[in-house]
């Protein structure tokens, strides 16, 4: 029998951990609905830019839910999670795009028509390499914790992204900064997410069928995670976060869950950065930057660290917010001052460094922190 959940002051809650469970399906309910109405509502006020931005926020989400099991699970800081990311986009690039069998006279040979690996195949094949990288990540850093761990995945997210611009001479293997183009396209039995479809005589362009195609895997992570969070691994993560040492001495495989977490993370990671490569057609180093990691950190810590809503959340949030600046602060300065004096991007940058600040000292846990304790059943 399901006992209640104890707060830190003693006092029960009637939440269980079913209760918990259903709550977050509710919640991803709620989202499905949210998601599918979304586009159709921006496409008819912006246009498909604006459809556009919304594929780049689920690509976030998909991100934030990965590194919300490291950092909010878990309790370890990642600043070079999106090193995983770019190991993704990169699997996907090198196996469905000319470029290996243009730099590469053995691969030519074997493969005389050219590399064109389906992206359902990628995707699991970078999932499955970024998570290899996690464990590496995570092995010799497991004695680390706080600003040390901090200062570790910083240097691995920066180590990635410079292999990935200097790979390219002796031996052309990523092309350097030039990146790699040709990237095939996600199809599915023949259907090309990549062409406009007409669909019951409507009209529906590109960006709509990537964004329902990037809604369900981000449902899919999404689901993963809840049940992660609500099985004894989920808790096992919880317990590291609170007490490392109590948790070791209850008898926990504190290398071994850690390791776990860092290797789902990742592949969650891998998931996404393939999607962007096939979505994009394109890769470079440019887009895996330190930067990219910071905002992704953000996302989790804005909307909420363990709790799969708020990270949604803040996704969705931290990943539209730089487009409406950018849209709208340009042409504003030109109305009031007759010329722009702030650059958007320094704004932009500003305002993330406001936003944090007023969330660390006003909302310490979140815009949607969890509504209960984290699984604290004493």
């Amino acid at each position: 029998m399901n006992q209640p959940v104890q707060t830190s002051a003693g006092a029960a809650t009637p939440l269980t951990e079913a209760a918990a469970a259903r709550k977050a399906y509710r919640g991803l309910a709620f989202f499905l609905i949210a998601a599918i109405v979304a586009p159709v509502l921006v496409g008819y006020a912006g246009g498909n830019y604006w459809v556009r931005v919304l594929d780049f926020a689920l690509l976030y989400i998909m991100l934030a839910l990965g590194l919300n099991i490291v950092v909010g699970f878990a309790g370890l800081l990642d600043l070079g999670y999106i090193a995983f990311y770019a190991v993704g986009a990169y699997v996907t690039a090198f196996l469905s795009s000319p470029h290996l069998t243009l730099h590469f006279a053995w691969i030519a040979h074997l493969f005389p028509g050219g590399l064109h690996v389906p992206v359902w195949f990628t995707i699991p094949i970078g999932a499955a390499v970024a998570a290899t990288f996690g464990i590496l990540l995570g092995a010799p850093t497991l004695r680390l914790r706080g600003d040390y761990l901090a200062i570790v995945t910083l240097g691995f997210g920066e180590i990635i992204r410079i292999f990935m611009n200097n790979l390219d001479r002796p031996v052309n293997i990523t092309n350097g900064p030039k990146g790699i183009t040709g990237i095939e396209p996600a199809s599915f039995a023949g259907f090309d997410f990549s062409k406009a479809h007409n669909i019951f005589g409507i009209q529906v362009n590109s960006v709509y069928m990537y964004y329902y195609l990037f809604v369900f895997l981000a449902l899919l992570i999404a689901f993963i995670c809840v049940r992660l969070q609500h099985s004894r691994i989920g808790r096992a993560w919880v317990a590291i976060r609170e007490d490392e040492i109590a948790a070791k001495a209850m008898g926990i495989n504190t290398r071994n869950i850690k390791l776990l977490a860092f290797a789902m993370g990742a592949s969650f990671g891998g998931v996404a950065g393939g999607m962007f490569s096939a979505f994009q057609g394109f890769v470079s180093p440019e887009s895996f930057t330190f930067w990219e990691s910071i905002i992704v950190l953000s996302m989790v810590v804005l909307g909420g660290m363990g709790h799969i809503p708020g990270v949604i959340l803040g996704g969705i949030l931290l990943s539209a917010f730089p487009e409406i600046l950018r849209s709208t602060m340009g042409p504003l300065q030109t109305s009031l001052f007759g010329s722009v004096i702030v650059d958007p991007e320094v704004i932009r940058q500003l305002l993330y460094g406001l936003a944090m600040i007023l969330i660390m000292l006003y909302r310490p846990a979140g815009l949607w922190p969890s509504p209960r304790p984290e699984e604290r059943t004493l």
